[in-house]
Order: structure tokens, then C-alpha cells, then sequence
């Protein structure tokens, strides 16, 4: 669906898959999945996502298989991650150090990482936080979301907060996160106290970073424009909209490769 802003991780003890979960800083339950045995991958989803919304992508199973340990957190306030009604628990980058608690928790001296849609604006983030990074991937985003008054955002936070009516961009992303029994308010949250990285920032990042986006997406911005904005930015471009594009093979060879480096 094009109205799915900005961006795109059960509890089962004794399987290769499990789902666990770790209370970070302010007591928030965040759960994840933890799979494979090798160098870790961390992925990061995006907007009326979770964990679960990676499993059956071409990605993952991509990387399990070439041995890769893939960690997938539901972010706070998705899945089955605790969803605060209170606005201080989405301030003041909340979910960047929900990530960096995890990698902590988990004991990672250093990974790599992914993020699709609004988890790349998560990543993004991250990358100026977290020295561990090793390589990063921020797939379907372009550098939009460096301006911290966002048209976008800002839409997107009043209609899941209910405090302007909805309009063809977000009726359609409510409907479909009621469908999945989604918490608006949590996920209105998220958008009030999304992170900012600002131009300046991101130029500092001195981890390479794969931009990677479908050839007709343009949802969040020119991918172009937000790779000019990296020292160490590679561009590429797979056949695809922004609600499909992380699903397809072509996405994953191209992902693949650029963490194997």
C-alpha cells in the first residue's frame, strides 16, 4: 500500500527461532527474534510492522542460509514489543537505545545492520550512536526525513493520533493497521518522536552504507539525495514499489553483497 508511511520484527523456547525479550532502560518489554549462529545482522522494520513481517522475505532467508545470525526486534510500541500509552516513553530517541540495550543484552562487540522504510529513519539514527556497525543498509528511504518539521510525518501522526481527520493518504494506513490489531496511539507516538538525523550528522558517518531503494519508489524522497549525503554511501536501484521492493530477490542479492564485503 503507498499510503504506508515511511517506512517497515512468538515466545517459543528450544527452537533455532526464538522469540525472546530483554526490559529496557525505562522497563519496556521489547521482544525479538534471534536466529543463525554467525556474524550478526541486525533488521530493523517499519511503519504497522513488527519482527514477524521479515520472516518470509527473500532476505532473511538469504541470510540464514549464506550464515548469518539475524536479529529482528519489534520495535517499541509494535508486535508483541510493550506499546506505552505515555508520550515520554517515545522521546528522546527511546528506540535507539532500545537497539543499543539489545546489542548489549545479546553481548555484540560488533554487527551489521538493515533497516527498511521507517526503519532506515531508525538506523539511520542509530549509525551516529553505536560504533559496533560494521556495514548498514537503509533500504527504501531517501532524505526526507532529515527535516525535522516532515509534511509527512507530521500527517501521518495527527491521523493515527486522531487529532486531524483522516485524508486518501491515511485512511488507508489506519484501516490496514486496524486490520492487524495495531495500537494507533503507539503507533502515533512513534511518529510524534520519530528521530531526526540531520544532513549534518549523517555526513559525519563514517560506516559504509548501501542505499538501496525500487526504481519507482519515491515515497520518503530520492534515495539519490540521501546517498550524496554519506561519506562512504553506495547507491543501487531493483525493480520495485516501496511496499514490495524489500520482499524480492533482487533486493536480497543485492544486500547480500554488499555485507559479505
Amino acid at each position: 500500500m503507498k499510503t504506508i508511511i515511511v517506512c517497515l520484527c512468538f515466545v517459543i523456547i528450544g527452537s533455532s527461532s526464538f522469540a525472546q525479550s530483554f526490559q529496557s532502560f525505562d522497563g519496556t518489554k521489547i521482544a525479538y527474534s534471534d536466529e543463525g549462529k554467525g556474524e550478526a545482522v541486525l533488521l530493523v522494520h517499519g511503519f504497522i510492522n513488527s519482527s514477524k513481517n521479515w520472516n518470509n522475505t527473500k532476505l532473511k532467508q538469504d541470510l540464514l542460509k549464506s550464515g548469518f545470525r539475524v536479529i529482528a526486534p519489534s520495535l517499541r510500541g509494535n508486535g508483541d514489543s510493550d506499546k506505552p500509552q505515555n508520550e515520554a516513553a517515545y522521546a528522546n530517541n527511546a528506540e535507539i537505545k532500545d537497539l543499543m540495550l539489545l546489542m548489549d543484552h545479546l553481548n555484540l562487540k560488533t554487527y551489521k545492520a538493515l533497516g527498511y522504510s521507517r526503519g532506515s529513519i531508525v538506523l539511520a539514527k542509530l549509525l551516529t550512536k553505536d560504533k559496533r556497525i560494521g556495514r548498514a543498509v537503509l533500504g527504501g528511504m531517501g532524505k526526507d526525513f532529515t527535516n525535522p518539521d516532515w509534511d509527512r510525518r507530521i500527517m501521518f501522526m495527527h491521523a493515527f493520533l486522531g487529532t486531524q481527520p483522516l485524508n486518501s493518504q491515511t485512511e488507508g494506513a489506519v484501516n490496514y493497521a486496524k486490520t492487524q490489531n495495531a495500537d494507533l496511539r503507539a503507533l502515533g507516538l512513534s511518529q510524534k518522536y520519530q528521530p531526526v538525523t540531520s544532513p549534518k550528522e549523517l555526513s559525519k558517518i563514517k560506516t559504509p552504507v548501501l542505499v538501496i531503494a525500487g526504481d519507482q519508489d519515491k515515497d520518503n524522497g530520492d534515495p539519490a539525495e540521501l546517498k550524496a549525503l554519506l561519506k562512504k554511501g553506495v547507491l543501487k536501484t531493483v525493480p520495485g514499489v516501496h511496499n514490495s521492493t524489500h520482499t524480492s530477490q533482487a533486493f536480497s542479492d543485492e544486500v547480500l553483497a554488499f555485507l559479505a564485503l
